[in-house]
């Protein structure tokens, strides 16, 4: 029983340790015609047409986003 109360407490470390982190990801938005930077988990539905990520830092979704042969070269002014 110790053991595993101690495993359950382990993992619920672990799990909320990993919920404290920023996470980004690079979204193709069709009706805006341009890729934003966002920081929920994109569902990729209507004009929302890809999704590509998770990036651990802005500059590398930043990076990721100027890479995307998709994107056009317009930029979200916000996520500068």
């Amino acid at each position: 029983m110790q053991r595993w109360v101690l495993g359950a407490s382990l993992t619920v470390l672990f799990a909320t340790t990993s919920l404290a982190e920023d996470l980004f990801w690079v979204v193709g938005d069709r009706a805006a015609d341009r890729c934003a930077i966002v920081t929920s988990n994109p569902v990729i539905v209507g004009d929302i047409w890809f999704a590509d990520g998770p990036y651990k830092s802005l500059a590398d979704a930043k990076l990721a986003r100027s890479t995307i042969g998709a994107c056009p070269n317009k930029q979200d002014p916000a996520d500068d």
